[in-house]
């Protein structure tokens, strides 16, 4: 095949292969659309649903994140002030901490976002009387991606790791999940609970149409650079 041969198969085979490509992106967009309205209708499920009980320990190897997360549960227990944990925070009530707290219950240790409090807040000592707690379980938030990482050795902590605040606090086993509390009605003023966002962000429709509109004007490239060919042929 001749160099000017090849030069003017280039283009067309160039148009083809950005419209396969861009129409790949636009499929894969659409299935990730499918998977967005189905987590937004689980999620607006079970935030209508009423509370259950936490799933027992000898279950919680076997939780599957997508049936957890934001479930609406309840639990019974007593909260150990001593070992609190405040994470840092950003709400719509400005800067501050989440003040996360173990719940002793009778089927093991689960760590509690009792809510948000501000710089300087300090948490109650001791235990509190039995408590019946009820809110969302949340996935934890190891370390990664957009959060700072957290300092054990020097008590400053930027995620909600279960895991780790449990190694540094000795709390032994613990749920591999915590619970978001809700707002207790108490009337006191901190920790204040019921502040979980349950927003979920889906431009996939938008970001589809793009890639679809991208592979339509690389197949209008290419019947323009097939006409052209055509006439200087």
């Amino acid at each position: 095949m001749s160099g000017a041969r090849r030069g003017r198969l280039f283009l067309p085979a160039l148009c083809v292969l950005c419209a396969l490509l861009f129409a790949g992106l636009g499929a894969w967009q659409i299935e990730r659309l499918r998977w967005k309205v189905d987590l937004i209708e689980r999620v607006e499920e079970r935030l209508a649903a009423d509370p259950v009980a936490v799933p027992p320990p000898a279950s919680w190897p076997r939780l599957d994140p997508r049936d957890i997360e934001y479930r609406r549960v309840r639990a019974e227990g007593i909260y150990d002030h001593r070992r609190t944990t405040l994470v840092d925070a950003l709400t719509e009530r400005g800067t501050g901490n989440w003040v996360l707290t173990p719940l002793r219950t009778a089927n093991g240790t689960i760590l509690v976002n009792r809510g948000f409090a501000p710089k300087g807040w300090t948490p109650p000592q001791g235990e509190s009387a039995a408590v019946l707690v009820t809110g969302l379980m949340r996935l934890p938030e190891p370390e990664g991606r957009v959060l700072r990482p957290n300092r054990p050795a020097d008590d400053a902590w930027f995620s909600r790791d279960v895991t780790a605040i449990a190694a540094a606090r000795g709390l032994g086993p613990v749920a591999p999940f915590f619970i978001d509390a809700a707002a207790d009605g108490s009337g006191s003023d901190y920790p204040i609970g019921g502040l979980t966002v349950v927003r979920f962000r889906n431009t996939h429709l938008i970001y589809a149409l793009t890639w679809f509109a991208l592979a339509a004007l690389s197949l209008f490239g290419l019947a323009l650079t097939l006409r052209t060919t055509h006439k200087r042929g």
